[in-house]
């Protein structure tokens, strides 16, 4: 390896830890999760209808 390969390889290792920093970054913005558009808040009507069914039956 010449000098002003060791001499660059600082500089690369710099260069590759940016960009890869901004890759990772780009790829956390284009994630199409979202998992507040996921989230459950509770039995909905069907569920009330049919477990309301059930508590008249048995009281």
């Amino acid at each position: 390896m010449s000098s002003l390969q060791r001499s660059l390889l600082p500089l690369r290792r710099s260069l590759n830890a940016i960009a890869t920093g901004w890759q990772d970054l780009i790829a956390r913005i284009r994630d199409p999760y979202r998992p507040e558009l996921h989230y459950m808040r509770g039995p909905g009507p069907k569920w009330r209808a049919k477990h309301a069914i059930q508590a008249a039956a048995a009281g």
